[in-house]
């Protein structure tokens, strides 16, 4: 497929699950932007997403429910007319899955056979954008990782994504569902509400004048992205998914293919605060995998997605958006 798409998305109508998270947010702004016909399901209302601070449902039409529930998910798929749908709810917070499993294995597990037995009985339904993540690949022994490597996840977080990347898999094998899967780095940029997160985390702790706490012993290397790079590898995969069926079943790495470890991440958001601060390194045990590295060179050559924001200036407007939002708060 060419860079400039066939694809119009005027008028068209759209289904946005996890439209309060981070990627939601500038995800429905970027459809938005293109004129599509979007709809949104919302589980929890949350005043500071983007979704809602930012005024983006005066645009769209709000449905309130969960993603496990498949009549539910039915009713709106066809009242609404959805022909693309882009599921991206979950429960991303790794702590949290260690805590609770069962409801991370129903939101992320469940909630995706929910949502594509659904889209199985819809028949306007053409194209079905599905969010996995680089955790789906578990600890891999070669880097980077590549499209055609197992899905090995352990701890129940990446577990979470290995089944429901698989599940996806076999409804585009067995059934013809017209999906595709996005496996992402680390998503960072305005709008991240989760400050255990390390990049809102750090620039929160910055602004407010203490020292940015590290957890573990700052050697944990990922690949990261910027979000609305993410907003556009998604809108991307939906359009050539759209010109050629055939790609269903694939599955899509998205990075900025700049790797890096948890204290250079840090000193990078220090250069962009501005704050000689420097992070209080705790080296508590961590059961977190150590090293890990995308290679998306797949969806270069085939979608014609190339990251456009530089890191250091995906920080900039991260920073920027936080200023604004600590202030107002």
């Amino acid at each position: 497929m060419s860079p400039e798409s066939r694809t119009d998305w005027h008028h068209r109508p759209v289904l946005v699950t996890g439209a309060t998270g981070l990627l939601g947010g500038w995800l429905v702004g970027a459809l938005l932007a293109r004129g599509a016909h979007v709809v949104c399901l919302v589980r929890d209302l949350v005043p500071q997403s983007r979704l809602v601070s930012e005024g983006l449902t005066d645009s769209v039409v709000v449905c309130h429910g969960d993603v496990g529930d498949q009549h539910l998910l039915e009713r709106v798929l066809g009242e609404h007319e959805i022909h693309t749908v882009f599921h991206l709810a979950a429960q991303t917070l790794v702590p949290v899955a260690n805590r609770n499993p069962v409801s991370t294995f129903e939101a992320n597990v469940a909630g995706t056979w929910s949502v594509l037995e659904a889209t199985r009985r819809s028949p306007l339904v053409a194209q079905i954008v599905l969010a996995s993540s680089d955790k789906a690949y578990g600890d891999q022994p070669v880097m980077p990782y590549s499209e055609d490597m197992p899905l090995q996840g352990r701890t129940p977080y990446d577990v979470s994504k290995s089944c429901a990347d698989l599940i996806a898999q076999a409804y585009a094998h067995t059934y013809g569902t017209p999906v595709c899967i996005t496996r992402c780095g680390n998503f960072f940029g305005g709008g991240d509400l989760n400050f255990n997160r390390l990049v809102p985390g750090t620039i929160r702790d910055l602004m407010s004048g203490r020292r940015p706490v590290i957890r573990s012993d700052g050697s944990l290397v990922r690949d990261y992205i910027y979000v609305e790079e993410g907003a556009e590898a998604y809108v991307r995969t939906a359009e050539a998914l759209w010109d050629d069926p055939s790609l269903a079943g694939r599955a899509y790495n998205f990075s900025m293919d700049h790797p890096l470890n948890v204290l250079e991440m840090v000193d990078r958001i220090r250069d962009v605060v501005g704050s000689d601060l420097e992070p209080d390194v705790r080296n508590e045990p961590i059961d977190e995998i150590r090293f890990q590295h995308l290679d998306s060179s797949r969806s270069r050559d085939e979608l014609g997605w190339k990251p456009q924001i530089e890191l250091d200036e995906g920080l900039r407007r991260t920073v920027a958006w936080y200023r604004s939002h600590l202030q107002a708060g």
